[in-house]
Parts: structure tokens; sequence; C-alpha cells
């Protein structure tokens, strides 16, 4: 079985996976390496020959997760790095090393995926884009706050605004104009969000014409669905990277 984390900002999303297949058996999302070594245990008959990760928290948070993997389930973990270059994608920053690696593998995926120009729009703790052209080149991209940065936020700077995620998730179900606090906050956001995706497609136009594959990713990518309605949204996104980053014999 494989073990295959990636470990973001807020939360370390997981999956484990069996055989020459690649079966899916158990995937989950937690908040620290306690819950996660909490949700491994849990799973009968689990049996871990390798494990593959990326992160993009500190070195020190990282070297003491991998402790713990290498202790507690006896597995060697393999980190996907930098690089100049990779399965036909060029890093497009003048520092490679300093593009984050989710970023990175998001990329890889896709180029594997489309097998041609393409644009990679992830959801998260911050809200990416990222340009991708026929021949491999990564043209560049662009980082903007997501809606859990948005929200916080206005939360903790603007005295008035108090809600919880209840009554945030309940704003959502409309785009009108908001009538409360909450609904104007969250729907804002909500629109900020969809102008960001229409901004990127145009640009990804001026490039490619209509011929390119957008890719959406992340926890917060259902906020745009009806922005791109051609798009391709696949939620592994990173993972299928990591396999390519990090290929296991």
């Amino acid at each position: 079985m494989i073990l295959e984390l990636d470990c973001g900002n807020s939360f370390i999303k997981w999956r484990v996976l069996s055989g020459a297949e690649v079966v899916l058996v158990a995937e989950g999302v937690v908040d620290s390496d306690l819950a996660l070594c909490e949700s491994l245990c849990k799973l009968s008959g689990l049996s871990l020959r390798s494990c593959r990760m990326v992160s993009v928290r500190t070195t020190a948070e990282t070297s003491a997760l991998i402790e713990m993997l290498e202790r507690d389930f006896g597995v060697s973990v393999i980190c996907a790095k930098p690089a100049r270059e990779m399965s036909g994608v060029r890093n497009g920053y003048e520092d490679y090393e300093r593009l984050g690696l989710d970023r990175w593998l998001a990329m890889l995926g896709a180029f594997r995926l489309a097998k041609g120009p393409c644009l990679v729009l992830d959801f998260g703790t911050a809200v990416t884009a990222d340009f991708i052209a026929i021949d491999g080149d990564h043209l560049g991209g662009f980082i903007c706050p997501g809606m859990p940065l948005m929200r916080n936020q206005l939360r903790t700077h603007t005295r008035k605004i108090r809600y919880d995620d209840v009554a945030a998730e309940r704003a959502l179900t409309s785009q009108a104009p908001g009538r409360s606090t909450v609904e104007a906050v969250e729907r804002g956001c909500s629109l900020m969000l969809r102008g960001f995706v229409l901004t990127q497609l145009e640009m990804a136009r001026s490039y490619w014409g209509e011929g390119f594959t957008v890719f959406i990713t992340g926890g917060d990518a259902d906020l745009v669905a009806g922005v791109a309605p051609g798009a391709r949204f696949v939620p592994d996104l990173v993972f299928v990277g990591l396999a390519v980053a990090c290929p296991l014999s």
C-alpha cells in the first residue's frame, strides 16, 4: 500500500492506494499530525510499503511528520522537491525553488492530463492561477487570498462582522445581494473569486484562443463551478503531480 500526503497551510489531505491498478483504499482530510496518525490506525489491514509527500509547511514541521511516520508505521518517506524542469514542464520562476510545491505538482499533473496548454486554478487558503504553454513552458501565475483568508480578515479587522461557519454556509445558497452582514460578506467574497476566474480565462484566451484546458482544484472549487462550465474539476490534481514527481518502483 502507498500513503500519499498533501500537507497544506491548514490541513493534511491523505489517501491510501493499493495494488498495481492503484486502487483507492481510503482518504481523508485532517488538521494535525496526531489526527492523521489516528485516522491511519483505524484502517483495518493497513500495510504501508512506501509514502510520498508534498509539504508547504516549515522544514521543522515536515521533519516532525516524517519522523512520526517512520517511527509509527515503519515506512520510508519520499518528499517532492522543487525542480527547474520535470516531465516536460519548465518552471517559470526566476528562482525556481521559490515556487510553491503544491502549485508545481498541480502543474505537472495538469500538463500530464491535458497534453497541451492549460490553465490551473487552485482554490484553497490562497487562490492560485498558473499558465502552462503547449511546449510545457510555465508562463507564470497569480496568487490572491482565498475564501478563508478574505473571510477571516473581515471578521478580525471589522468589529461588527461576527458570524459562525454554519451561517456562512447558509449564506452561500444564493448570489443575490446580501440582506444581512453574513450574506453580504460571504457573497461578496464569492463574487471576488468568480471575478478572478473570469480574468484568468480572458488572459488564457489571449494566449491560446479556445485551444486550452482549464483545471479547477482545491477545497473551495465548488464556489466557481458555474463560471467555467467547460473546466475539468480534478480534486486530486496535486496527487496526480505527486505521482509524476515521485514515482515508486
